[in-house]
């Protein structure tokens, strides 16, 4: 029997069974019949849910039993001394005047750099790093092995990485490039940074008191910072 069939079999029973008991306790029919339409509703709906079920439901699921190891890479520059490097003052320098000295760098971490660039900054400005025509000027050279502490000789041949270059547009917010090339990790780089002032600077003192705007007796504290980014992101395993 559907469920159908079976609601309409119990509301008719009820109906005769309610029909009997208004004939016994008579004008009590018409209470019956309200009662009777409660029990039709209540059976009713009892069907509906029996008819609509509990839904069953399958699922799968898959997963590597060994867990997939991932480990984010490193990029460390760092700068050490190669004999006199940038912890020796330089003093009394004068127009003409080249001082060098020696850093070396090195990328310490697992991922490969590129586009080492070079910024000066100092921490007292003066006209030694703010004006043009007169600023310091620094230049750097690389050689492929490291600089004879000393003397300063490059046995493999020394290139030019930047030629004279006035501090005041080596400047944070525009650093200026020094290699291009990619840097790789444990690769080391070894450098001669020359600093100077521009022998184009003609001044005179006067009853040895030097003129406004001069370049003498001033003094500067300079911050080199070599910077690179990481290498170009890659796609594997494609």
């Amino acid at each position: 029997m559907s469920a159908a069939e079976h609601t309409r079999a119990t509301i008719h029973a009820v109906g005769r069974g309610a029909r009997r008991h208004g004939a016994l306790v008579g004008h009590g029919a018409g209470h019956s019949a309200w009662q009777i339409a409660g029990i039709a509703a209540t059976v009713a709906a009892g069907v509906a849910v029996t008819s609509g079920g509990v839904y069953a439901a399958l699922t799968a699921d898959a997963y590597n039993a060994t867990g997939q190891a991932v480990t984010s890479g490193t990029l460390k520059l760092t700068m050490t001394q190669n004999g006199v490097g940038f912890t020796s003052p330089i003093a009394d320098l004068a127009p003409g005047d080249t001082v060098y000295r020696y850093v070396t760098l090195q990328n310490g971490g697992s991922l490969a750099g590129q586009g080492l660039t070079l910024s000066v900054t100092d921490s007292t400005a003066t006209l030694l790093t703010t004006d043009t025509s007169k600023a310091l000027q620094v230049a750097i050279a690389e050689c492929p092995v490291a600089w004879v502490p000393g003397t300063g000789v490059c046995t493999g041949g020394s290139t030019s990485v930047l030629s004279a270059t006035s501090v005041p547009s080596l400047t944070a917010a525009s650093p200026t490039s020094i290699a291009a090339s990619a840097f790789a990790p444990t690769a080391v780089r070894y450098y001669r940074v020359a600093t100077s002032l521009p022998t184009t600077i003609v001044e005179t003192t006067l009853n040895g008191a030097p003129l406004t705007g001069s370049i003498q007796g001033l003094a500067a504290n300079l911050t080199y910072r070599f910077s690179m980014t990481q290498r170009a992101g890659t796609t594997t395993g494609a």
